[in-house]
């Protein structure tokens, strides 16, 4: 079963998961020393990171590094994107509401 990037960033251990290989890639022997969790509840996260794509592997002799797919979360982040400018007008016109409020009283 393909899980979809929104399933894999609900869960708060996946999204460290993204954070600790944001900056450098590991082996899954490394992530799991980050957590109070077995070694193979780590790679049941990475499977899921892994179909959604938001880490890739890379084979470097016997070991599996992950790295973090920054094109991927672009991709998260255009479609977000779309509702963040909606938010920021909505937020600017309660700021403005409220500034005019303030100053009547």
């Amino acid at each position: 079963m393909k899980h979809d990037i929104f399933q894999a960033i609900a869960d708060p251990t996946r999204r460290a998961i993204l954070a600790l290989i944001a900056f450098q890639a590991l082996t899954p022997n490394a992530m799991a020393e980050k957590f109070d969790m077995s070694r193979q509840a780590v790679s049941k996260h990475i499977k899921v990171l892994h179909q959604c794509e938001l880490i890739k592997p890379e084979q470097s002799g016997r070991e599996i590094y992950y790295h973090f797919n920054a094109k991927k979360m672009q991709e998260f982040d255009d479609w977000v994107a779309q509702f963040r400018q909606k938010w920021e007008i909505q937020f600017n016109q309660l700021d403005e509401l409220l500034a005019n409020i303030k100053d009547k009283k």
